[in-house]
């Protein structure tokens, strides 16, 4: 099944190099489009719908969306298949930076990552103190978790809390999806077992899942997306006009104030936080409150 996802986002997403961004569509073609690799998580949660047509209508620029995890998101913008990328995993969004692949990182918003799992809760990870402890009682318990097992923001921030508690999770009660949020949440559904989540996916994904927060408000689940632009000598294809145009939008007060209000009228809570101009530094305290 991974294997399969990986074959059909790699077509897909030559399709859309192929049809998108050149060949005989000309100069004119190209530097109209622009190609935003991002991650699942966005473009679940629904905010890329609300963005993109107000992105084309104030620019003029068309935006094409590559949604995978962060971690090919990151790669593909660092080889020069995307202009401008939109991610949430700082530590390796500061090691394309330091590279040099990558440009100008803005923080942009954030939320949070909750552990979901089983109403009845049998690893009785609601009574642990934070999430390290709670992941040590999963594997101590062996109850089922689904990992997203896709290199993305998500499964970096998990893969750092296991290394944190001492456990190399293995066995049959881990399972690796290989696949985006979305799709995980409904596998943990299924199987009824604990995952990691951000809480806009979470949101939005609600009302077709029955497994409640059970671990939140941890500062090591704290979730920033970062807006970055592609250091234009990565690849002749490269829009660096476009990617700046896209990034300079997303921290713009209009996009910020409809960021920050994204989720409320449905959910009854923002999905995220809007943090255009703050620092990482800034974060001394959890931001939740």
């Amino acid at each position: 099944m991974r294997l399969y996802n990986l074959v059909i986002s790699t077509v897909a997403f030559a399709f859309l190099i192929l049809t998108g961004s050149g060949g005989a569509q000309g100069t004119e073609s190209k530097a109209k489009n622009v190609i935003l690799s991002t991650t699942t998580s966005i473009q679940d949660s629904g905010l890329l719908d609300v963005l993109i047509p107000l992105f084309e209508k104030h620019t003029g620029y068309t935006l094409k969306s590559v949604s995978v995890g962060t971690g090919q998101a990151l790669a593909l913008a660092a080889r020069g298949d995307a202009d401008v990328t939109l991610v949430h995993a700082p530590d390796l969004e500061k090691k394309y930076l330091a590279e040099g692949k990558l440009l100008n990182r803005r923080l942009v918003m954030y939320n949070d990552f909750v552990i979901i799992g089983p109403k009845n809760d049998p690893a009785k990870i609601k009574s642990a103190k934070n999430a390290i402890g709670a992941l040590r009682l999963i594997e101590r318990s062996k109850a089922r978790f689904v990992s997203r097992g896709d290199h993305s923001g998500t499964h970096n921030l998990e893969k750092s809390l296991w290394k944190k508690a001492g456990v190399e999770p293995r066995g049959a009660w881990y399972i690796e999806s290989g696949q985006g949020m979305g799709a995980t949440l409904g596998i943990a559904n299924e199987r009824n077992a604990y995952t990691i989540t951000d809480r806009g996916t979470y949101l939005a994904f609600a009302k077709r899942i029955s497994l409640p927060v059970l671990v939140q408000g941890d500062k090591s689940l704290l979730n920033i997306y970062s807006v970055i632009e592609v250091n234009p000598n990565n690849g002749p294809r490269i829009n660096a006009p476009g990617g700046k145009a896209f990034s300079e939008f997303m921290l713009s007060p209009k996009t910020q104030n409809i960021i920050g209000s994204f989720g409320v009228e449905k959910f009854g809570q923002p999905l995220f936080v809007p943090i255009a101009g703050k620092r990482e530094d800034e974060f001394g305290e959890w931001p939740w409150g």
